[in-house]
């Protein structure tokens, strides 16, 4: 059985792909720098101009450092740009199933609101997913442990990296990615939208 295909706008250094693939997709990573340690097939480009075709769905994670708290404190939102909503026009026209994941803080419509605490994970890394289909947004996660998580503080680290199952990446690149559990889970639920199985 053909596995369908998943297309990652922004898609860095592969921690959104390599979660989507373990839940059943073959993945496209489009990104506009180079990403040396993605392990998917990677094409170089604008992801609001790169033209989608031959695809079954769609996941864009647009840069998150407009919305952050760290940008304010460190600088000016105003410096990096907004693309939220750019990318869901993107993306509402193309008629496919998508996914667009950013920090909880983004205007995004949290259908999906993840952290490591839910997959096992030594994180506290919360993130939004917004999708076409909708979700639960009623998931819970054990806050009671959070304690016991690294949280964003020691984003910089080799042990947070590994931590989110981001082995293959630089720290540098795991700071600005998904943590691959994240999107194995969006992935099947993606996969019940499309009526295919896991």
């Amino acid at each position: 059985m053909t596995r369908p295909r998943l297309l990652d706008l922004f898609c860095g250094a592969g921690g959104a792909s390599v979660g989507y693939a373990q839940a059943g997709f073959d993945v496209i990573g489009v990104d506009i720098a180079p990403q040396p340690h993605n392990p998917f097939f990677l094409l170089q480009a604008d992801a609001l101009t790169f033209p989608i075709e031959d695809v079954d769905a769609i996941h864009a994670s647009p840069p998150c450092q407009h919305y952050a708290r760290v940008t304010r404190w460190r600088g000016r939102s105003d410096d990096h740009p907004d693309l939220i909503g750019p990318t869901r026009d993107l993306l509402r026209a193309t008629g496919l199933p998508w996914v667009i994941e950013n920090i909880p803080e983004s205007p995004l419509r949290a259908d999906y609101l993840l952290c490591g605490s839910m997959f096992g994970l030594k994180v506290k890394r919360h993130r939004a997913f917004e999708t076409s289909w909708g979700g639960p947004t009623e998931l819970q996660h054990p806050c009671g442990s959070h304690h016991r998580l690294l949280p964003f503080m020691h984003k910089g680290e080799r042990a947070y990296a590994d931590a989110m199952g981001c082995t293959w990446m630089t720290k540098e690149e795991a700071r600005e990615a998904i943590p691959p559990a994240y999107c194995k889970f969006i992935g099947e639920a993606l996969l019940a939208h499309l009526g295919v199985a896991a």
